[in-house]
């Protein structure tokens, strides 16, 4: 590798080789910095020169020996044959002589009448002072031999004898070879299978360093490793000890290793530490600059690593101090902070909060959060530690919401023993409503009403909202706050009857706008999310955003914008933003009947989550799962998912609710009836006392009229579903068509098959399959019952393969029991239409198929329609012809025309 691109080189290397074998002598002095090739250089001479015939004499230098007297001369002579050179004197009073000195330089001169003689010393700038002599009057006393004399020499690096370079540059037969490090086009070229930006990586995390490329090639992987970092530390030994406390001092200085900080922190004087820092710039260990650092991490981390704990933290302090009296950046001097585990000076903890706040913008997390916890530790004031942990919580919540909840422990521990000061309060209620944990956020605002706002001499932090709402700025709509005030469609107060003076309740954040405001809320969401941006700050308010949209405006129009939000937060590694919005996803999917995709989505988020999960905030996306996993039929997952541990005080927050309608459900599947009617009822109870009760977002009566109606309460249940046919949801789709489904069966068979045809009309309207599938198969049942086996069968086969569109399996197994597959009967039938022959159908013509695939009679849709039972056969007729039908049960189960607004 040495040689490559070294032509010029190689061939003064001939040139000197061949004229020693003809009887000119040569001095060849080879200079480069640390890890640049001498050495192997050199041992290129002695090779080629052997070769040639020529006797070769190897000494290498070492600064160890730098204090034995003539102890690369002894080397030099052990190579020679034996009796050929003269014995060494015994005493350095002897071997100082110039008599002894010439002795020696005639014999080798007697030596190179047999065979030229070449003379290899490795590291000249190592020899002892009495060798450097020797080696001076050979150069001189060989002249017009056939000698040639080959050494190396570090560029920065020179004898304690100045003399000596003096005098051998003056010799007339002096030649110079310079050694540099490989450009970026000479990796490139020496490394032909490599891609341009691989080779470009190895050239700056190597600096060109030919020994730190070498290193890097036999390093397995992307990443320097163990080769790589015996190879720096290599370079750095061979730069002497007087470079270990420089390059101790840079590494621990890192981007302000200038030349003076560096002399400071090592104890030395700048000229010494300007030479050290250009020795390592040549060798390519140290990027050239006005802020100096290791040109890799891992050669940093080599230096830092083999320093003494205790020593290194105390430069860690020595540097923090100075980069503070330099006017360093605070992310540079909360580094050096960290390091040493200081935070004694008044300044530290400003410093630590500002620059973990700048990484927080920068999205490095894992500094910021390393920072905050630093400055969490060393808090004296318990006001000043809650803040940091409240603003641990905030940015950990990126990443991890469950570890973001523990953050938040200590402060609502201290707010239990009445520790807390008012201006901790603001932001604790903040990051707990933004978390949806609606009592505790409450029971904290509570407490700053009775202490009359922020402490009037606490300064603003970060997270700190002007005004006299902590909660301002959580909410995507403008009026939220003033809304909230007014008490227009605000939630009820906190059942202790306290009012929260000046601020909006905590459960407002989670509340559907009134009813009169939900066309345009929907829309103002909307547009909402075409500008918003996923930073911190925006997330509550997309949030709020998406589940406006979600509730109000269907699934359908409120998924493209979950998977657009959740695709984001997983581009940016912020896993806990990723869970949030993947659970929002996880539940559309859920509300248009695709079980499969709502565990699939659930299933991923919880895995890119640390830990799987756990906290608060994720158990709205663990409830998605196992309602998905239990409407699937696969109850030993849904029960696998519940078995694992969920917080204290749970039915605080809004997530606990969807888990306590998730674990009610699971109930419900498994035959435990009074367990899940009980989960219901405290949804029932909480959501009144938080003004939340809307069964768009969670319809608990439903859910507990099912209950009943399996505990035989049919009266109680019927009264669940009256009462919830009076709210502001009821002409919704999805509610009513849930609601009509149970109120069916409590009907006789005729009334009952009335109320299922809307309950189909309004749930397919909905989106929802599974809940279509449920109502068609109790249609269908309900037609058998009332003698119309035909059109039972035919709405049966369409609830069936709606349900196994679904994924929901055990409801498979409920519509046609004992088919797991195709149905076999509708095998041919259940085939989709050819697109050319749908296509010749009208618009008229597509309304009325349609209707007759969902089992609707003639009349009943002519009666949708506004048409004639006449006109409706002529349509039927006409579509059978087209499709190449021979009738009504023959259309296909599959039938998706697009044309879900007529029914």
């Amino acid at each position: 590798m040495v040689l490559f691109r070294r032509a010029e080189e190689v061939s003064l290397l001939e040139k000197l080789i061949e004229g020693c074998g003809e009887g000119n002598s040569g001095l060849l002095l080879i200079e480069g910095a640390v890890g640049c090739g001498k050495s192997e250089f050199l041992e290129t001479v002695a090779v080629n020169a052997e070769k040639r015939g020529s006797l070769v004499l190897r000494g290498m230098a070492t600064a160890e020996e730098r204090r034995h007297p003539l102890g690369v001369l002894r080397q030099l002579t052990a190579d020679a044959p034996p009796g050929t050179l003269p014995p060494l004197p015994s005493s350095s009073a002897d071997a100082g002589r110039i008599g002894a000195m010439r002795q020696f330089a005639h014999a080798v001169r007697e030596l190179s009448a047999t065979a030229p003689v070449v003379v290899c010393v490795d590291d000249l700038h190592h020899v002892d002072a009495l060798t450097g002599r020797y080696l001076l009057q050979l150069a001189r006393g060989t002249r017009e031999a056939k000698v040639l004399l080959a050494l190396t020499e570090s560029v920065h690096e020179h004898g304690d004898d100045p003399l000596l370079r003096t005098e051998l540059l003056r010799l007339p037969h002096f030649s110079r070879l310079r050694l540099e490090r490989f450009t970026p086009d000479a990796v490139r070229a020496m490394l032909p299978d490599r891609t341009e930006a691989e080779t470009a990586r190895l050239h700056r995390a190597g600096g060109g360093n030919p020994l730190l490329l070498r290193a890097l090639l036999q390093d397995p992987g992307a990443h320097p490793g163990e080769a790589y970092t015996q190879a720096v530390l290599a370079c750095l030994h061979r730069c002497g000890p007087a470079t270990t406390a420089l390059t101790e001092a840079i590494a621990v200085l890192d981007p302000l290793a200038s030349a003076p900080h560096a002399a400071r922190l090592a104890g030395t004087t700048e000229p010494a530490a300007a030479r050290a820092l250009a020795a390592l710039e040549d060798a390519g260990l140290v990027v050239a600059g006005r802020g100096r650092g290791f040109c890799h991490p891992a050669a940093r981390a080599a230096v830092l690593e083999r320093m003494e704990p205790e020593a290194r933290r105390a430069l860690h302090r020595e540097a923090a101090l100075l980069a503070r009296a330099a006017g360093a950046p605070d992310t540079v001097v909360a580094a050096q902070l960290l390091a040493a585990r200081h935070t004694a000076e008044d300044w530290a903890l400003p410093v630590l909060r500002a620059a973990a706040d700048q990484h927080a913008a920068n999205a490095a997390l894992d500094e910021a959060t390393a920072l905050l916890t630093l400055a969490r530790d060393a808090c004296a004031d318990e006001a000043r530690r809650t803040e940091v942990s409240v603003r641990l919580g905030v940015v950990t919540g990126r990443t991890d919401p469950a570890t973001a909840e523990r953050h938040l422990a200590e402060p609502l521990a201290a707010l239990a023993a009445g520790r807390l000061e008012p201006r901790a309060l603001g932001p604790l209620a903040r990051t707990l409503a933004a978390q949806g944990r609606v009592d505790e956020s409450t029971e904290v605002l509570e407490r700053l009403a009775a202490g009359e706002g922020r402490h009037p001499g606490a300064e603003r932090r970060h997270g700190d909202i002007p005004g006299d709402d902590p909660l301002d700025g959580l909410s995507a709509f403008p009026q939220w706050g003033a809304a909230g005030r007014r008490g227009a469609g605000a939630p009820q107060p906190h059942p202790a009857g306290r009012a929260v003076r000046g601020a909006v309740h905590p459960a407002a954040l989670w509340a559907l706008p009134a009813e009169a405001e939900e066309g345009a809320a929907a829309q103002a969401a909307e547009l909402f999310l075409r500008g918003a941006t996923l930073a911190e700050g925006m997330v509550e308010p997309a949030v709020q955003a998406l589940r406006t949209l979600l509730y109000l405006d269907g699934a359908e129009r409120a998924l493209p914008w979950c998977e657009k939000f959740a695709a984001q937060a997983a581009e940016r590694g912020a896993t806990g933003w990723q869970a949030v919005f993947a659970g929002l996803l996880a539940e559309a999917r859920l509300r248009l009947g695709d079980l499969t995709g709502a565990a699939d989505t659930a299933e991923e988020a919880l895995r890119a989550v640390p830990g799987r999960g756990g906290g608060v905030q994720l158990c709205a996306l663990t409830a998605t799962l196992v309602r998905a996993r239990t409407a699937m039929g696969q109850p030993e997952e849904a029960a696998a998912v519940l078995s694992r541990p969920v917080p204290e005080r749970l039915t605080g927050s809004v997530h606990g609710l969807a888990y306590l309608r998730a674990r009610g459900h699971y109930a419900l599947a498994t035959s435990r009836f009074h367990a899940a009617l009980g989960d219901f009822l405290d949804i029932g109870r909480h959501m009144k006392r938080w003004g939340l009760d809307r069964p768009r977002v969670l319809p608990w009566r439903t859910d507990a009229a099912e209950a009943l109606l399996r505990l035989g309460e049919t009266h109680q249940a019927d009264r669940f579903l009256a009462d919830q046919m009076t709210t502001r949801d009821a002409n919704d789709p999805w509610v009513r068509g849930m609601s009509l489904r149970l109120r069916a069966s409590l009907r006789e068979p005729k009334e009952r098959q009335a109320m299922l045809t809307k309950a189909v009309d309004d749930l397919h309207r909905s989106g929802d399959n599974y809940e279509l599938a449920r109502a068609m198969s109790d249609f269908g049942q309900v037609l058998r019952v009332l003698g119309e086996p035909a059109r039972a069968a035919m709405v049966n086969r369409r609830a069936w393969h709606v349900a196994k569109e679904c994924g929901a399996q055990a409801l498979c197994v409920k519509i046609l029991p004992g088919h797991t597959g195709e149905d076999p009967e509708a095998a041919s039938a259940a085939e989709a239409p050819n697109a050319d022959l749908v296509a010749s159908l009208s618009e008229s013509e597509k309304r009325v198929a349609l209707l007759a695939v969902h089992g609707h009679t003639n009349r009943e849709i002519a009666q949708k329609l506004y048409i004639t039972v006449s006109t409706v056969e002529q349509h039927l007729t006409r579509v059978y012809r087209k499709l190449e039908i021979p009738g009504r049960q023959a259309l296909p189960v599959d039938f998706h025309l697009g044309v879900a607004e007529f029914i």
